[in-house]
């Protein structure tokens, strides 16, 4: 994907991420579920990249990996020029003080015996940026940005409402100053009306701080609304990936035609013109995927070209990209 690299964030180059399955006494490896087979994206500075597919399709996985709390089994993975995928644990350190992330549990990702104070200030402690004078004062000023009252420091997690604690998580992730935020799945536990909140604060907070965001979601509606460009997960690839615009206006791929035709339209009349695409079967197994295209057993397009060639990610003009030998 040719993008200048001093405008690029993060660039992913063949990543896998194989995860053994073993036996025995010995625990000898007998398999591996290949959670991330083979991906290959950019995310240029200050932009939001959507990553959109549905569950276990390797997602949260990719984005685990770009923050290193997984070691990738193959690839590279370069963070603003540097290659991080190899380097030792001992020295990630100064790396991980420039990425942030918000998890997908407002109630699951706060410590429940800790206060909320203390928890946005364990970053600021971790990577000593803050003296235990400077500490309150931060960890204040992150509260209201977010929009939670500094007085709520030292109150603990139960006591929150569950957008509230997501805002906790949020202004933690922010603490260090970060460059990069994984948001991984950030409003899927949140009522819809939350939901609207939670996405305007961070559209805010990527205007005034200069953020840049991988945005992780299986609600495309969502992803639509807040992500500058989209990537389609299936099965461990990224099968498609363009302009937010581009990708909901002119899907390519027939996996992405799929999901696209399954969200629902608030016009009765234009819902029922519309031509639904069911998907066949059951999602295979990342232990053993089909060979070829992943996609191609359930794919209403596929020929026995399909199960043999892996089709490339090939930019099809305008920067879209989308990896189908029919399209």
């Amino acid at each position: 994907m040719n993008v200048s690299q001093d405008n690029v964030m993060v660039e992913v180059r063949n990543l896998k991420m194989y995860f053994p399955i073993t036996r025995g006494l010995l625990r000898h490896k007998v398999a591996e579920v290949k959670a991330v087979d083979d991906v290959s994206f950019t995310i240029k500075k200050h932009e939001t990249l959507g990553l959109v597919g549905e569950s276990g399709c390797g997602k949260t996985t990719t984005g685990r990996c770009i923050l290193r709390l997984y070691q990738p089994t193959a690839g590279t993975i370069l963070f603003d020029g540097f290659d991080i995928s190899n380097v030792p644990e001992r020295k990630i350190k100064p790396f991980r003080k420039n990425m942030g992330a918000i998890f997908q549990d407002p109630f699951g990702s706060l410590n429940p015996r800790q206060t909320a104070g203390g928890i946005v200030g364990d970053p600021l402690k971790v990577h000593r940026m803050a003296t235990r004078r400077e500490m309150r004062d931060r960890v204040a000023e992150l509260f209201r940005i977010v929009g939670l009252e500094p007085g709520m420091m030292d109150r603990v997690p139960h006591e929150f409402s569950g957008g509230q604690r997501q805002r906790i998580g949020i202004a933690r992730a922010l603490s260090c100053r970060p460059h990069l935020i994984i948001c991984d799945e950030p409003v899927s536990a949140l009522d819809v009306s939350i939901q609207a909140q939670i996405i305007n604060l961070l559209e805010e907070l990527q205007e005034t701080l200069g953020l840049t965001y991988l945005f992780i979601a299986h609600d495309l509606a969502v992803v639509q609304h807040i992500s500058d460009r989209v990537g389609v997960m299936y099965l461990g690839r990224i099968v498609e990936i363009a302009d937010s615009g581009e990708v909901y206006e002119n899907p390519l791929h027939p996996y992405t035609q799929a999901l696209l035709s399954a969200i629902p339209i608030p016009d009765p009349r234009l819902e029922r013109t519309r031509r639904r695409i069911v998907l066949k079967g059951e999602v295979p197994s990342p232990v053993n995927p089909p060979a070829g295209c992943h996609f191609h057993p359930r794919c209403h397009l596929a020929t026995g070209e399909c199960s043999e060639i892996i089709p490339p990610l090939r930019d099809v003009g305008n920067g879209h990209y989308v990896a189908c030998i029919r399209a």
